[in-house]
Formats: C-alpha cells, sequence, structure tokens
C-alpha cells in the first residue's frame, strides 16, 4: 500500500465517483466514501472500504471524516447533473451543487487538506462561439445546471488564493461507457444520456429512442457531441491528484473530452451495428439550449498532465455501455 494520502471521494456511489474509486484502488491508494445514496448506489462501493452515508453539506459528518481518516485530497462528484430538472427546480441544484460545495470546501479549509478535485462540466460555457472549445473560452452558462457548477469554480478559485490549497476543476464533456472490466457502469435510474438511453433501448427498457431535433448545422443535421469514456476520465482524475500533490501551489482547469465530436445518429448507429438489431427512432423538436456541436479541445489536459486516453473509439464506448446493460438486466432476473 501506498504511503501517499488517503483521498476522500465524494458521490462514490455514483456513476462516474464509483469509477474514480476503482482507478484510485487499482493504482494503491486509500480510499473512503461518503454518499447519501439519494441517486448513488451501495453496491457500488467495493467491499471493505470505508463508507459514510451522508450528505457532504453536513459540516460536522465531513469534518469528523476528514479527521478520523486523516484525509489528504478530496475528489468532489457529489451533487444533480439532469439538465432540464435544474431548469424547473434551481433550487435543488444551487442547494445540491453550490451550497453543498462552499459547505465541503469550508470542512476541507478547517481541516487543513491541501487537495481538491471538481467534477465541472462543460455546461459552463454554455454555447461555444467557436469548437472545439478551450479552457479560455467565456462562461455562460445557459441553465442552472451549469452556472451551480460555474460558481463552485469561483469559489475554488478564490479559496485557493487565501488558503493553503490546490485544486483542479475538471469540465467533463458527454460521459459514457462503463467499466471494461464489468465493475461499475451506469444505473441511474431514468437517466438522460444519449449512450445510456439507446443501450437500454437495445436492451429492450426503453421501446424507442428520441432525436430531438434533426435541423442542425452538423452533417446530418442532428447534434454532436465529445463522447468521453468513464474509465479515460477515471483516469483523469487520477493524474489531476498527482499533479496538485507535486505542485501544491499550481491549481489547473482543464476539459475532459475527445476532441472529435459524433452525432446523434452516429451513436445509434454504432449501437445497431454492435447489437445488428436497428433501434426505433422518433424524431422530437429541438430541446431549447441545445448547440449544434459541443466537442473539447483537450490539448491542455494532454500537455499538463501528460493524459493518454485509451479507450477513445465510439465502438469500444458503446460496447461497455452495453455490456453492463446486459449485466444489470441478467442480475435482475
Amino acid at each position: 500500500m501506498t504511503d501517499k494520502a488517503t483521498v476522500l471521494v465524494t458521490g462514490g456511489a455514483g456513476y462516474i465517483g464509483s469509477h474514480a474509486v476503482l482507478a484510485l484502488r487499482d493504482a494503491g491508494r486509500r480510499v473512503v466514501v461518503i454518499d447519501n445514496l439519494v441517486t448513488g448506489f451501495r453496491q457500488a462501493v467495493p467491499e471493505g472500504l470505508p463508507f459514510v452515508e451522508g450528505d457532504v453539506a453536513d459540516m460536522a459528518l465531513v469534518s469528523a471524516t476528514l479527521a478520523e481518516h486523516r484525509i489528504g485530497a478530496i475528489l468532489h462528484f457529489a451533487g444533480s447533473v439532469v439538465v432540464p430538472e435544474s431548469v424547473t427546480d434551481p433550487l435543488k441544484y444551487y442547494r445540491n451543487n453550490t451550497a453543498a460545495s462552499r459547505a465541503l470546501i469550508e470542512a476541507a479549509v478547517t481541516a487543513g487538506v491541501p487537495h481538491f478535485i471538481f467534477s465541472s462540466t462543460a455546461a459552463t460555457y454554455g454555447i461555444p462561439e467557436v469548437t472545439p472549445v478551450n479552457e479560455d473560452a467565456p462562461q455562460r452558462p445557459i441553465n442552472p445546471y451549469g452556472m451551480s457548477k460555474l460558481m463552485t469554480e469561483a469559489m475554488l478559485a478564490d479559496v485557493a488564493a487565501a488558503h493553503p490549497i490546490n485544486y483542479c476543476a475538471l469540465r467533463y464533456f458527454n460521459v459514457a461507457g462503463a467499466d471494461p472490466q464489468g465493475r461499475s457502469g451506469q444505473s441511474t435510474a431514468g437517466a438522460t444520456h444519449l449512450i445510456k438511453v439507446a443501450a437500454e433501448a437495445a436492451c429492450g427498457r426503453r421501446d424507442h429512442v428520441a432525436i430531438f431535433g434533426t435541423d442542425y448545422d452538423t452533417p446530418d443535421g442532428t447534434g454532436v457531441r465529445d463522447y468521453i469514456h468513464v474509465t479515460d476520465l477515471a483516469e483523469a482524475h487520477l493524474m489531476a491528484l498527482a499533479a496538485l500533490e507535486a505542485e501544491p501551489t499550481v491549481s489547473h482547469r482543464l476539459n475532459c473530452g475527445y476532441g472529435r465530436g459524433f452525432s446523434v445518429r452516429e451513436v445509434l448507429d454504432a449501437v445497431d451495428r454492435l447489437t445488428n438489431s436497428p433501434i426505433t427512432r422518433r424524431h422530437q423538436p429541438r430541446r431549447a439550449g441545445d448547440p449544434d456541436q459541443l466537442v473539447a479541445d483537450n490539448s491542455a489536459i494532454r500537455a499538463t498532465l501528460g493524459w493518454q486516453p485509451r479507450l477513445d473509439n465510439l465502438d469500444t464506448i458503446v460496447a461497455h455501455a452495453l455490456a453492463w446493460e446486459r449485466k444489470r438486466g441478467a442480475a435482475a432476473v
């Protein structure tokens, strides 16, 4: 076991957080998970790992956890992530994402935790003027979800300027896929992410997949997104942690994507190809605020962390998502 600091993973029973926990464990790091299990799953946390059921907004609980386990770094995934819901229930997002993060950051500063990695999002860019979008692009969120994350980025920058803590805000593009070994995947009920939805349809859990808009300024008229495999994203968190530990006075804000986009139709074609069974597609009107395309300029994360994605292939991402969905179906029988 490494003598490096123990890592607290908030939201470690959720989709992305559980993959980060696996990556940390695979790397020999000591890990503690805190999750309120509102959207997470207890079984997603490996057996034998210290687990605290609770909310990151509970400063007394978090402070006790930081002290008991001598936490030296926090990976913060806990929060709400459904964009349309953030529009209809903005206060939930400012509570769960912004206010809860503020409480967590305060607990970290009070306990002297030196490193903090934040699960941010490309939604902070809103509708970019230029694509691929780089980290210096204007951040103009068009929904409360993106704004709640941007406010947390701003808090971290201010706190790092005032206290001995450094941080990395990782701005995710479209996260998809599942652990190649089948240890974790996306289990959220009512998920809205395209590859997850398509995998559910391919496994008979949905009767169709909606295509929202076919008149975008893209080659086939459907929206183009940059899909990143969740395991590559988890590896980016490990490399970000190593960077923070190596240079304790330097903070980072980095895009997490592949720099290549795929349209909705291309994704559904990949699912059809891998299953040899076409999914029913239904055309729906555009959703408000959906940009034509959202693709990352990932040159900064490659240069800063030396990150090299290993699973940057659409068929691989889809295949792993399908394998996880089939495993869930088998477990339910």
